[in-house]
């Protein structure tokens, strides 16, 4: 019984690992001047990230329609409370997406290739970096910015080797 326990709990451990070594994680940094909530979904959910501060968010391969935003003019009671740009129901820890005017860092993750951009198509709220590190940087500072789709016909998607890790920088 004993060597049954142990080889599956050995078979749990590099499953585990496997899992972990799957999965990509997005640092999140906020260069602005002020504070910002970002957001994520389908994970993360949603945090305050005081100027300079970061936050790390792992994602898991397999994850699909990802994207994250920046929140602004916050106000949170506990979990709950609104914002001025990028509010998703008035939660803290975003499970759907926000409201525009908002710039996203959109994203799939996982097989042999990642993709990501960013988009302008819900408005622009918030200058954004957004890279990967086994790609090119885009950078979005204005509304016109010509590194993110303005409409739905755009092709400003970028592949990425699977499951790279990314910088989402706020204010770059």
């Amino acid at each position: 019984m004993a060597a049954a326990s142990s080889v599956l709990l050995l078979l749990l451990a590099a499953a585990l690992a496997g899992m972990s070594a799957n999965a990509a994680t997005f640092t999140i940094t906020n260069n602005c001047g002020f504070t910002v909530w970002p957001a994520a979904t389908p994970v993360g959910g949603g945090t305050q990230l005081n100027p300079g501060g970061t936050w790390t968010v792992n994602v898991p391969a397999g994850t699909s329609s990802g994207r994250v935003w920046g929140r602004t003019g916050c106000s949170f009671n506990g979990n709950s409370g609104s914002c001025q740009t990028g509010d998703c129901g008035g939660a803290l820890a975003c499970t759907l997406s926000g409201q525009p005017p908002l710039t996203l860092a959109e994203f799939t993750i996982g097989g042999s290739q990642d993709f990501y951009d960013i988009s302008v198509i819900d408005g622009y709220n918030l200058a954004m970096a957004f890279s990967c590190s086994t790609g090119v940087r885009l950078v979005c500072t204005d509304p016109g910015c010509p590194d993110a789709y303005h409409n739905p016909p755009d092709m400003k998607t970028h592949a990425c080797g699977g499951n790279s890790n990314y910088q989402v920088t706020f204010c770059p």
